[in-house]
């Protein structure tokens, strides 16, 4: 322990992530939102009607109430938050890590450096997959999940993305 140091670090010389240039999601992504929003939208509305063919004695004025007022509502916000976050969402490839910025009401954006990631993955979805989208998931050590999923990116820039990451990561090694 002979040149053991412990100097104070100026944090305003900090590079910022703020900084940063973040790529926006494949515009084709939002199509992708916007068809599993409505399967989801359409479920939640298929379900009551069943129930008032099957039990309509359970129906009173309450629920028509909830079917009628509060579920539009509720799809509205739901619909609003999803376009607000697809505009939010940035992801950005540094020398030394990877960013993605996510979020509505708060904005979170998630580093992680390319000597903690463990492997990285590619994965399509059947409808991302129809619009020739993938999404990016990257692994870190000590979870069974990802830790970052970057969706939205057109296939072949995904498949590139992948390549990068891992030839980071071998050069960690």
């Amino acid at each position: 322990m002979e040149n053991f140091t412990n100097e104070t670090i100026d944090t305003t010389q900090l590079p910022k992530f703020e900084e940063v240039l973040f790529s926006k999601l494949d515009s084709k992504y939002f199509k992708v939102v916007i068809i599993n929003l409505v399967l989801i939208i359409g479920l939640l509305i298929l379900a009551p009607i069943l129930f008032l063919v099957m039990k309509p004695e359970l129906f009173s004025g309450r629920i028509w109430f909830i079917l009628g007022v509060a579920e539009p509502i509720l799809f509205a916000l739901i619909i609003g938050f999803s376009v607000l976050g697809f505009r939010k969402k940035g992801f950005a490839f540094r020398e030394h890590d990877v960013l993605f910025r996510q979020g509505v009401i708060a904005l979170n954006t998630t580093i992680i450096p390319y000597n903690r990631i463990q492997h990285v993955a590619l994965h399509e979805g059947m409808i991302s997959r129809y619009f020739g989208l993938a999404k990016i998931q990257i692994f870190t050590a000590g979870g069974s999940s990802s830790d970052l999923e970057i969706p939205g990116i057109e296939k072949e820039q995904a498949e590139n993305i992948k390549q990068l990451v891992m030839g980071k990561i071998q050069k960690q090694l």
